[in-house]
């Protein structure tokens, strides 16, 4: 990875360090920033360029290899995986994507109601 993307932890946000890593990524590689095949920092170097404990790291590694996302070896370090085939299912980026709009909507001060109504006029078009 090199000419890395910056990343960035904010420490005062209620989102889990290594969630907020996670995130980054999946972003990153979503929209080829970062293209399969690409290798991502040793965790060692990534945790100490954050300020972060290198298991916190080594989690959100686990967490984007357990979804597919990138591919782990020993002595040959992490990269991004092969992309997906066109038309795979979007379900866990679509989650994801929740999730976060949720997680701001909420801190924006809406309810349940107000979130559910501006997603109902997104899908409206309006």
């Amino acid at each position: 990875m090199t000419d890395r993307p910056a990343l960035t932890v904010v420490t005062d946000d209620p989102t889990p360090p290594y969630e907020q890593l996670r995130r980054q990524l999946v972003e990153l590689i979503r929209y080829g920033v970062l293209a399969p095949g690409d290798r991502l920092p040793p965790v060692r170097q990534l945790a100490a360029d954050l300020g972060l404990a290198a298991g916190t790291v080594a989690r959100t590694y686990r967490e984007l290899e357990s979804a597919g996302v990138v591919v782990s070896r020993r002595g040959g370090g992490t990269r991004v995986a092969a992309a997906p085939p066109a038309g795979s299912d979007p379900t866990e980026a679509l989650h994801d994507r929740a999730a976060t709009y949720v997680r701001e909507a909420r801190l924006l001060g809406a309810d349940d109601d107000q979130i559910v109504s501006a997603v109902a006029r997104a899908l409206d078009g309006r």
